[in-house]
């Protein structure tokens, strides 16, 4: 038996929780650069306003209906999700961690899951203020579905436990609203005669396989209550590590490209460090705006091998700038850089060269990360940073209606007064 608990409108609920005039307020949530709408409340929803849509096309609406609009703010989202995943591992410690506001649990062994997931959903939302709804059902994508039908229906107060026999239930959902199946794939299940759950739960599973593919048998298989699809209870290795940012504004000075990379890089050391990684490869990429005119539109990218694993911001620096050299054109309009690092390995397992690179002290490599990375936690980030990565960051990534950092700030504590 697995349960899926998913926080409403996540982002949402999350601007919500120190602003409690927001309850009953259309909320949305922008992406980088206060570009395109990634997060929606319910109100917001029923306005009609598109996922996805650019911000401009829809200002008037916004303005009209007196919509609340926030800058993304990652950090205060992660934060929260990992107060709910703290939360949920006090009633099992079975359990996965499938993105930011949704979490598998294993419910095996309760004997009454419908009470379970009431105080389930109703302890989460009594320590972090965050609502969610709890989907139950013998395979994960039953529980996926179980958990949509929570969130629909006001009536069920955000628990549904999927039927012994689901058919019923499987009869009211297009085959679009199942795990996995998107549009584009129901539209071709569609044109077979397949269109609602319990069509494709009925379907004959190898002509499935030998139309489609194993994936969406296992589906099949899931939607008869055939578990295929186990909890992911360790999280995988890390294979790569992306930090990609659009630029405020179109950027053609090399200095602020230069600064923008070099800090890109000293983001993916921090991350690689507190993963206890190291990574053997850097690549840099570079790009005007696809949109551009043709003779403005460029994109490249160039790669550089360590000769060491590292996770040293020092060496990532050095190696971004080498590379930025090689794509770098001057007088273009760039709009968006990166830095991606691959073929990672546990730092306590690299393997040394028999003649270390000149000049590097793997030892004091070590604990000068160790001495910064101790100062930014304690004091918050960029205390303490690199010169090359600029003090005036004009082309820093927009965030114009970025609430504060309510949990991970000092200086932004609510404060309570008298």
């Amino acid at each position: 038996m697995f349960a899926l608990v998913d926080v409403n409108n996540f982002y949402a609920s999350c601007e919500r929780l120190f602003e409690p005039r927001l309850e009953g307020v259309a909320v949305v949530v922008l992406s980088n650069n206060d570009g395109c709408i990634i997060a929606r409340s319910q109100e917001a929803k029923d306005l009609g306003i598109p996922m996805g849509e650019p911000v401009h096309k829809v200002k008037d609406v916004l303005r009209r209906e007196r919509v609340r609009v926030y800058s993304s703010n990652y950090a205060l989202y992660g934060d929260l999700s990992g107060r709910v995943v703290s939360v949920l591992k006090r009633f099992t410690p079975y359990l996965e961690v499938y993105s930011i506001d949704e979490s598998f649990l294993d419910l095996g062994g309760f004997t009454d899951p419908a009470a379970h997931s009431h105080d389930i959903k109703d302890t989460v939302l009594r320590w972090t203020g965050l609502p969610v709804s709890v989907g139950v059902g013998a395979t994960k994508t039953l529980a996926k579905a179980a958990n949509r039908i929570a969130k629909k229906d006001p009536a069920l107060g955000g628990v549904f436990i999927m039927p012994d026999d689901p058919d019923e239930v499987l009869g009211n959902l297009n085959t679009d609203a199942i795990w996995g199946i998107g549009r584009r794939l129901a539209a071709r299940l569609d044109r077979i005669g397949i269109t609602t759950a319990l069509d494709l739960k009925n379907a004959d599973s190898k002509f499935i396989r030998a139309r489609f593919s194993v994936v969406v048998e296992r589906t099949v298989l899931e939607l008869r209550g055939t578990p295929c699809l186990a909890l992911e209870m360790t999280v995988p290795a890390q294979k790569g590590i992306m930090v990609s940012r659009g630029f405020s504004r179109r950027v053609t000075d090399y200095r602020d490209i230069e600064a923008a990379v070099a800090t890109y890089a000293s983001r993916a050391a921090e991350k690689l460090r507190r993963q206890g990684l190291s990574t053997n490869k850097m690549t840099i990429s570079l790009r005007t705006s696809p949109f551009s005119p043709a003779p403005e539109r460029y994109a490249n990218a160039a790669g550089f091998v360590f000769p060491e694993a590292t996770s040293d911001t020092t060496h990532m620096i050095k190696a971004a700038r080498h590379c930025l050299k090689k794509i770098y054109k001057p007088g273009l309009p760039y709009q968006k850089a990166g830095v991606f690092l691959d073929a990672l390995e546990d730092t306590r397992r690299i393997q040394r060269g028999l003649f270390p690179p000149p000049g590097v002290d793997p030892d004091k490599s070590r604990a000068l990360m160790k001495a910064v990375d101790r100062i930014n936690a304690d004091w918050g980030r960029n205390t303490v940073r690199f010169a090359v990565t600029g003090m005036q960051r004009s082309w820093a990534m927009k965030q114009n209606r970025k609430s504060p950092c309510y949990t991970t700030r000092w200086q932004d504590l609510k404060q309570v007064g008298g």
